[in-house]
């Protein structure tokens, strides 16, 4: 069944309860005060890549990025590379524009494009792998320039993790946002601008839990649904997996993690603006776009995997219809996750797009990957 959730009762923790008691503050926020411009965007643009010529062409008049703040690299356009190449063909590149131009502070949002490389290969494994992906380390960027020395191996605790009500301003929060302009294709990046362009407040929140159980993920999705009006929030609590939505302003799920779950297609009427989240380890692990009739498989079905990985993809989220969406290159573990009861509802007041994903993600330097234009808010 279909929870209302203005009839249902859940068991909201420590979380909950105190975002209950600041919720009539929070309802009093201008816009404008977390309103960021193209003067706050560094576009990071790969000469060797068409396509990422092409999206940063069609995106930087849009949001009216200046000149300035375009930062064309020359570097491989393979998903996957190693930290050598990392460092000297995309950190160190993206350091000197933001000197160079003297952005360092004004800039808040790195946006990187389909033909920056993805993810960085290392050695390690578990929570101490150093495997990450590009855009998660590149967040560091900021701290790295002010002198500060990350760890490489494992993850950094983020800084703006859970700061929904906090403006986005350095040096207060000392990291950049970075979101990646990148789908399948050049025409599915167009129509992601497009349609964040034209985001306005409505539609529902579709919450997704796969079943009762009493578990971390699921508490997240109760959680989220608490928060949210509860006019605009559809919780699913049972096994049923939910198809077909209409008029979905945000969606939070297991995804392909749900053994219940037998189409790779949701079919959903996504509206402009539209973000996702789904508890997959690795949906982010690639942007080239699988045949049509590729599906979800198990991880014993090595025939059948693709890019590696048997798991669903936010490239087909974003192809669908969707926005935005988060997701993984390599193995996030639950906790490094997107969480849904932080993002919806900082989309839902207000904040965008890179804001809320951020406020969301516990640890930089590890797995996670936005797809999305930063700037994208609910009018």
């Amino acid at each position: 069944m279909v929870i209302d959730v203005k009839h249902r009762t859940a068991r909201p923790g420590p979380f909950a309860t105190i975002c209950f008691v600041r919720s009539s503050l929070l309802l009093f926020l201008s816009g404008a005060l977390f309103a960021q411009t193209g003067d706050n965007v560094l576009l990071v643009v790969n000469r060797n890549s068409d396509a990422s010529r092409q999206i940063a062409e069609y995106y930087r008049p849009r949001r009216s990025v200046p000149l300035a703040n375009v930062c064309t690299i020359g570097t491989t356009t393979a998903e996957e590379i190693d930290w050598k190449t990392y460092v000297s063909g995309i950190e160190e590149p993206v350091a000197a524009c933001l000197k160079k131009a003297q952005l360092v502070e004004k800039v808040l949002y790195l946006v990187t494009t389909l033909g920056v490389p993805l993810k960085v290969d290392g050695p390690g494994s578990g929570t101490l792998s150093e495997h990450a992906s590009v855009d998660s380390e590149l967040a560091l960027l900021y701290s790295k320039l002010k002198g500060g020395k990350p760890e490489r191996t494992g993850w950094v605790p983020n800084p703006m993790f859970m700061r929904r009500d906090a403006p986005f301003q350095h040096p207060v929060i000392p990291i950049y946002v970075v979101t990646r302009l990148a789908a399948y294709d050049v025409n599915d990046v167009k129509a992601m601008i497009d349609r964040g362009l034209a985001a306005r407040n409505r539609g529902k929140f579709v919450l997704d839990m796969q079943s009762e159980k009493d578990d971390e993920g699921n508490n997240w999705l109760r959680t989220a649904a608490l928060l949210l009006p509860d006019s605009r929030t559809t919780l699913e609590a049972t096994t049923r997996v939910l198809y077909n939505q209409r008029e979905v302003i945000g969606y939070g799920s297991w995804g392909s993690n749900d053994g219940h779950r037998t189409e790779r297609r949701l079919h959903f009427d996504w509206l402009p603006g539209a973000i996702a989240a789904e508890y997959v380890s690795t949906s982010a692990r690639t942007f080239h776009r699988p045949p049509d009739e590729w599906k979800y498989t198990s991880w014993s079905d090595r025939l059948h995997f693709f890019a590696g990985s048997p798991q669903g993809l936010i490239g087909d989220l974003l192809h669908e219809g969707a926005t935005g969406a988060s997701g993984n290159t390599y193995e996030p573990y639950l906790a490094g996750c997107a969480r849904p009861d932080y993002l919806f509802p900082a989309y839902q007041r207000g904040r965008n797009l890179g804001d809320s994903y951020y406020i969301s993600l516990p640890y930089l330097s590890w797995q996670g990957v936005v797809a999305g234009d930063p700037l994208c808010v609910l009018k």
